[in-house]
C-alpha cells in the first residue's frame, strides 16, 4: 500500500488541495458577512468527498474505460436523460434549469457531463487517430458533443455550452485533424454564432456581451456585476484587504463571491499576491496534466489528459477573464475554488483517472 502511494502524482495531488484551501479561505470569509456558514461547512464535506473519491478512483485501472464501449456509451445516455429532466424536475435558479434540488444540496449533471465526454472522445478518437482524414469521423465525434451542447445551451447555460465546444475542437487538433477540416469547422462556428445571436439568445445574454462590450449603456443593470468584480479587483492591491476585510464582498456589493466572482473575492482580500499564488497552482495543475500526456505510451490516456486539461483551462480562462472584465460573464465557475459539490467532486474524479494513469 505505502508503495502505492508513492507511485501518486503528489505534487499534483497537493496543487489541487491547495486550491480548494483557497476556495474554503474566501467561502469561509464570505459567510462572515452574512454570519451564514452553512455552504462553508457542505463546501468540507464536497472536499472531503471528492479527495476521498480521487484516491479510490486511482484504485481502478483505466484500461477498464478504454476497453469498455458499453459502459461509456450507458454513462453519457444516462447524462443525456439527466440533462433532459431538467426541464422537468429542476427549479428556476437564477433564471436557468441546471440543477436538481436534492434536500440541502444541488445536484449540476453537466459537470459529470464534461468527464463522461472527454472519456467518450477520448476512446472514439483513439481507435480511429490514422483515419482523422475522414470527415465522417469529425462528423460522428461531434454528434457526441452536440446533443449535451443543445440541452445545456437550451437550460440556458451559454458557459457550459461554450466549455463542451471548446473540448471538442481542442481534442480534434490534438488527434490529427486536417486544416481544411478544421478551417471548415471555424467558419460553421463563426456562422452558428451569428445564427445563435440572432435567434437563440436569450435578452438577458445579449445584454450581458453588449454590456461587456461597453459598460456605461447599462452601469446598474447588466454592467453591474462585473463593475463590482474589477472594483474588488483593484482594491485589493499588492497584498490586499485582509481576512475578511474584503469591503465589496462583505457589503453585499460583489455579487456571487462564492461561485462565479469568488476569483475577485479572494483578490479583494489577499491581493495581488494571493491571485500570484492561485496562478501559480494552476501552472502547476496544468504542468503535471501535460506531463501525464507527454509521458503516455498509448492514445487514450493522452487524450483523456489533453481533454481534461482543456476543460481545466478554459474554465479558468473564462472565468478570470469575466472576474477582470476581459470577457463577459457567462457563469463559469472557477475549477477547485467556487463553492459547488457537483463541480469540485467532478474535478476531483477527473485527477483520480489522471492518477490511475500514472500509477498503473
Amino acid at each position: 500500500m505505502i508503495h502505492y502511494f508513492k507511485k501518486l502524482d503528489w505534487v499534483m495531488i497537493v496543487s489541487a488541495v491547495l486550491l480548494a484551501g483557497f476556495g474554503l479561505v474566501s467561502i469561509y470569509s464570505s459567510a462572515l458577512g452574512r454570519n451564514d456558514f452553512i455552504n462553508f461547512k457542505k463546501q468540507i464535506i464536497f472536499f472531503a468527498a471528492g479527495f476521498i473519491l480521487m484516491i479510490a478512483t486511482s484504485f481502478f485501472d483505466w484500461r477498464g474505460l478504454r476497453d469498455n464501449s458499453y459502459f461509456i456509451l450507458v454513462f453519457y445516455f444516462i447524462c443525456i436523460l439527466l440533462l433532459i429532466g431538467l426541464f422537468f424536475f429542476a427549479p428556476v435558479t437564477r433564471g436557468i434549469r441546471a440543477w436538481y434540488k436534492l434536500g440541502p444540496f444541488s445536484f449540476d449533471p453537466i459537470e459529470f457531463t464534461k468527464i463522461v465526454l472527454i472519456i467518450l472522445l477520448a476512446k472514439y478518437f483513439s481507435i480511429r487517430h490514422v483515419e482523422m482524414y475522414k470527415l465522417r469521423h469529425i462528423l460522428f465525434s461531434g454528434f457526441y458533443v452536440l446533443l449535451p451542447t443543445v440541452l445545456i445551451f437550451k437550460q440556458p447555460n451559454l458557459g457550459s455550452a461554450l466549455i463542451l465546444i471548446a473540448l471538442w475542437f481542442g481534442v480534434l487538433i490534438v488527434s490529427g485533424i486536417k486544416l481544411r477540416h478544421f478551417l471548415v469547422l471555424l467558419l460553421c462556428l463563426i456562422l452558428i454564432s451569428v445564427l445563435g445571436w440572432q435567434f437563440f439568445l436569450k435578452g438577458y445574454q445579449k445584454e450581458r456581451i453588449t454590456s461587456f462590450l461597453n459598460p456605461q449603456v447599462d452601469p446598474l443593470g447588466a454592467s453591474w456585476s462585473q463593475t463590482q468584480a474589477k472594483i474588488a479587483v483593484g482594491s485589493g492591491g499588492l497584498f490586499g484587504q485582509g481576512f475578511g476585510k474584503g469591503s465589496q464582498a462583505r457589503s453585499g456589493f460583489l455579487p456571487e463571491p462564492h461561485t462565479d466572482f469568488i476569483f475577485a473575492a479572494v483578490a479583494e482580500e489577499f491581493g495581488l499576491m494571493g491571485v500570484s499564488i492561485i496562478f501559480l497552482l494552476f501552472l502547476i495543475l496544468i504542468w503535471r496534466i501535460i506531463k501525464i500526456a507527454l509521458t503516455a505510451k498509448s492514445n487514450f490516456p493522452r487524450l483523456f489528459a489533453v481533454g481534461f486539461g482543456i476543460v481545466l483551462i478554459s474554465q479558468i480562462s473564462v472565468n478570470i477573464g469575466m472576474n477582470l472584465g476581459l470577457l463577459p460573464v457567462i457563469g463559469v465557475a472557477l475549477p477547485f475554488i467556487s463553492y459547488g459539490w457537483s463541480g469540485l467532486i467532478a474535478d476531483f474524479l477527473g485527477l483520480g483517472i489522471l492518477q490511475s494513469i500514472k500509477t498503473h
